[in-house]
Order: structure tokens, then C-alpha cells, then sequence
């Protein structure tokens, strides 16, 4: 039995006043905890009133990590993705960038993607892309909308806002953490009247045809889990994937605090490490 089940996890978003609950909760501080600060010189910039955190592994870094965080694009960075992101450049040596893009319901999707694709393109080196959750969206917003990204790596990305995948509805009563039924105010606040099949919001109906080599985990209670392999069938033959559905784990399992999220984090570090150094190679 995957060590998953033994974690207690409150579940979220049953109903649509709960997601907008979420919406009008204050956000809290988005900077790196101390011990990232101790690890790392970190130093922050700013983009459309936006503050970019910039984690230095090296002087010499060879390349570039964009991280964008999860949290249904309502919820603010927190301490697990700040652990994933020091270990990222720990491990691989990159310098990773963090893009405090802003959050529901003040802020929507459009204004997000403009402030990513923003950062994205300023690199002079490069760069990688990864992301978590609706973070993971994100980032495959920005690799579908700036070309020569080096790679991509999505955990349990939200792929599509509308969330109307009929295998869904197998995996909710399994997810003890993430339902539908909160997630829709939130999705309508995100996409700011846009349709939520619109493909600036929701990457799974955007252009898959020249992506970098991209990397999708995913548990198997989880349900983003349906889109996942959507996308995985969908993706031509030219996008190089490596995709992996971990057996019982829930979202975004690599950040939680289970044997299953060490490999998680060794395949993650793999597949950046090639995906840079093969660019190296290209050019």
C-alpha cells in the first residue's frame, strides 16, 4: 500500500462556497523561509508590479529553472514548493527563478501568462520550465507561447479550467483532497469572462505540435490525473515524453513528505539535467 494512504488530508473545494472562501482568503507572504535564504543567495526583482525570487545555486550556473508554483491559482506559494525548489537547484546546479504571478480573484489568467512568457523570453541561457498544479498549467502556457524552452516538467498540472473530462468523474470520489465543485468559482474567476476552453487558459486545447521534451507526474488519486493522459494522448510523436502516474498518490506527490515524492524528485532533477544539456549540444 502506497505510503499516501496513511496521510490524513482535509479535503478541499467540496462545494462552491468553499472555493469562494478560498478566493477572499488573504494571501500570505510569497519570499523563500529562512532556510532557503541560508542555503542560497536569493535576490528579488520585479516585473508588473510582480516579484520575481531568484534562488543562485552557482556564480557559473549554466542555465535557468522557471518555477511556478500551485495553489488553483488562488493560493500563494508555500514552504513544500520552496523545499522542491532548493532542492531543484541544489541538485542540478541551475539557478532558479520564481515568478510571484498574481492570484485570483485580484489578478486572472491573461495577466499571468503575459508576466511568465515575460520572464521566459528575458533569459539568455537555458531555460527550463516547471511547475506544479495550476502552476504546471502555467508553465505549459509559457512553453506553448516562447519558443526554444529547453525542457518542461508539469506535477498533476490543471490542463483544462472547464474540468468536463468524463474520467473524471471516476477519480473524485478517490482524490481526498481536490473536488470540483469548489475549483469552478475559481476557474471562472481566473479566466475573467474568457470561455474556460479558451487555449491562453487551459494548454490542453493550445498548440502541442512544438513543445520541448516534456515530463508529466501524476498520482493515481488525483484528478488531474484524466487530463494528464489526455494530453499524453494527444501529444505528437515529435514531442519527446516522459510520463510516469505514480500508483495511489495524490496531487502533486513530489512536494509531499512520502518516500514516493524521493523518486519523484530524482526523475524531475534527470530529465532537466538532459533536457539542458542536450540543448548545450544543439547549439
Amino acid at each position: 500500500m502506497a505510503a499516501f494512504t496513511r496521510l490524513a488530508y482535509r479535503r478541499r473545494f467540496t462545494s462552491e462556497d468553499a472555493g469562494r472562501r478560498a478566493l477572499l482568503r488573504p494571501k500570505g507572504r510569497s519570499g523563500p523561509p529562512r532556510p532557503v535564504r541560508q542555503r542560497f543567495p536569493v535576490t528579488v526583482s520585479r516585473r508588473h508590479r510582480c516579484e520575481v525570487y531568484e534562488v543562485t545555486a552557482r556564480p557559473d550556473a549554466p542555465a535557468v529553472i522557471v518555477y511556478l508554483h500551485g495553489g488553483a491559482y488562488t493560493s500563494e506559494i508555500v514552504s513544500q514548493h520552496w523545499s522542491l525548489i532548493a532542492h531543484l537547484a541544489a541538485e542540478t546546479g541551475c539557478d532558479v527563478l520564481v515568478p510571484i504571478y498574481g492570484l485570483a480573484p485580484a489578478h486572472h489568467g491573461l495577466q499571468a501568462l503575459e508576466f511568465v512568457t515575460e520572464v521566459v523570453a528575458a533569459q539568455d541561457r537555458p531555460c527550463y520550465l516547471a511547475g506544479d498544479s495550476a502552476g504546471g498549467g502555467l508553465a505549459l502556457l509559457a512553453a506553448q507561447a516562447v519558443p526554444g524552452v529547453a525542457g518542461l516538467t508539469v506535477l498533476a498540472p490543471w490542463l483544462d479550467l472547464a474540468m468536463d473530462n468524463p474520467g473524471i468523474e471516476a477519480i473524485e470520489p478517490y482524490d481526498p483532497w481536490l473536488a470540483r465543485p469548489g475549483l469552478r468559482p475559481i476557474a471562472d474567476a481566473w479566466a475573467n469572462g474568457l470561455d474556460l476552453k479558451d487555449p491562453r487558459i487551459s494548454p490542453l486545447h493550445g498548440d502541442l505540435s512544438a513543445l520541448p521534451p516534456l515530463q508529466i507526474l501524476v498520482g493515481t488519486r488525483d484528478i488531474t490525473l484524466a487530463d494528464c493522459r489526455t494530453l499524453r494522448d494527444r501529444l505528437p510523436a515529435t514531442v519527446p515524453l516522459t510520463y510516469h502516474e505514480e500508483p495511489g498518490a495524490l496531487h502533486v506527490y513530489p512536494l509531499l513528505p512520502v518516500p514516493e515524492a524521493r523518486t519523484g524528485r530524482r526523475m524531475i532533477v534527470t530529465h532537466a539535467r538532459a533536457s539542458i544539456a542536450a540543448t548545450g549540444r544543439s547549439h
